[in-house]
């Protein structure tokens, strides 16, 4: 008899583990934010609302000067796919992009190219 409670209470321990793990790993990546032009002219393109199709070619732009260009592709594709939107140019613009902006790695630096 005890060892079948031994046995239910390590189950339950396990599970409630892997909750606390799975709930850590949801709260780590944001939600994606809806984006807005803000007050941009209506010549200026503005990377908001992309199609998943349109990460690669923004991404192939965004990484163009980088050494770099492995890792900036792969985190940039994965950043678009989440937040529907690369900032133009090569470097910096990421405040046309909230969510793109403000996805952190675990030390809190940018996830985003």
């Amino acid at each position: 008899m005890a060892r079948k409670q031994s046995f239910v209470m390590c189950y339950l321990i396990i599970m409630l583990l892997l909750v606390t793990v799975i709930n850590a790993m949801i709260a780590e990546s944001p939600a994606p934010q809806p984006q807005t032009a803000g007050n941009l002219p209506n010549h200026v393109h503005t990377p908001v609302n992309l199609h998943p199709q349109e990460c690669a070619p923004r991404c192939v732009e965004r990484c163009s000067k980088t050494a770099y260009k492995k890792p900036c592709m792969f985190f940039c594709q994965k950043c678009c796919s989440k937040c529907l939107c690369v900032p133009p140019g090569t470097y910096g613009n990421k405040e046309l992009c909230p969510c793109y902006n403000n996805w952190k790695t675990k030390t809190g630096g940018p996830k985003c190219p």
